[in-house]
């Protein structure tokens, strides 16, 4: 789940590639060091406090000092750059994503949990998206979130590969689904009188361009006709769409057929690392999903 980088944090030049850390360096260095007198995690609440309250473009050294009396200079002996400052206090927002335990035992009801569970913490937080970045999160609570979202899917009888691809479609459909809520907050609220008047106007338009006879599938719509401009509730939305994906993972594999759920080691790729998911279908995905099939696969 291209992320923005917001609020330049004043430090020594570097070129790019050479002041980034290699990926898991902050925290085998954290692990080692202890500072005196200011607190790291002093820190890391401020800036959150900060980022809560006005996005994380407020977020900069300069901002953070001021909020705990500091001075800028005094918080390089603890943050050396703004990305170990963001990874910090991402780590820290996804200690909240983490489901109490135990978990479901079934494999499709611990996903929605910890699905429903990450949108609920991300939503108060939007900035957590932002911050993310593209490396691969390897803090104490990511890791610790990475090995719950394991446990949910180690009942089922795949190979590994399979269920990291379970697993990153899941995130996918989640974060996908959290940015759009995201840029949803922008626009009035559904029942202000903007956004009537703007349902009025987007639904008249429709209507003039089905009067053309050019859009017949649209004009099939007929009185749903407004299900494509109403944004509906956004809870409903993500529900509805989230059994979906967990049913179309399960009837996916149960179209595996007998031999398929393990790599093939044979195959050069079979655990090259970064390889595309597999074909969840195997040899059934011409066929589609069997009537009948299931939900609770």
């Amino acid at each position: 789940m291209s992320c923005e980088r917001h609020a330049a944090i004043q430090a020594p030049a570097a070129s790019p590639q050479a002041d980034r850390p290699p990926v898991g360096l902050l925290w085998t260095r954290l692990a080692k060091e202890k500072k005196p007198g200011l607190s790291r995690d002093a820190i890391v609440d401020a800036a959150i406090t900060l980022a809560d309250a006005e996005g994380l473009g407020a977020v900069s050294i300069r901002r953070v000092a001021a909020a705990l009396g500091a001075r800028p200079m005094s918080l390089y002996s603890h943050i050396k750059r703004k990305d170990d400052l963001f990874e910090l206090m991402t780590d820290k927002a996804i200690a909240d994503i983490i489901v109490p335990e135990p978990l479901p035992a079934n494999w499709r009801e611990a996903l929605w949990t910890i699905a429903q569970q990450t949108r609920a913490v991300t939503l108060r937080r939007p900035w957590i998206v932002k911050a993310r970045g593209t490396w691969p999160r390897l803090g104490p609570n990511a890791i610790r979130h990475m090995e719950q979202s394991l446990a949910a899917v180690a009942s089922l009888d795949i190979d590994q590969r399979r269920k990291i691809c379970i697993l990153r479609t899941i995130d996918t459909y989640t974060i996908g689904h959290i940015v759009t809520e995201h840029l949803e907050q922008r626009m009035p609220p559904r029942d202000s009188g903007n956004a009537a008047e703007q349902q009025h106007l987007m639904q008249s338009y429709l209507r003039a361009l089905v009067a053309t006879g050019d859009y017949p599938r649209i004009a099939d719509l007929g009185p749903d006709l407004a299900l494509l401009t109403d944004r509906g509730e956004a809870q409903q939305r993500f529900d509805e769409g989230l059994e979906w994906v967990l049913a179309g993972i399960a009837a996916s594999l149960a179209e595996l057929p007998r031999g398929a759920r393990r790599p093939d080691t044979s195959h050069p790729d079979a655990s090259r690392p970064g390889a595309s998911c597999p074909d969840a279908a195997g040899a059934g995905r011409g066929n589609g999903v069997k009537q009948g099939h299931t939900a609770n696969s």
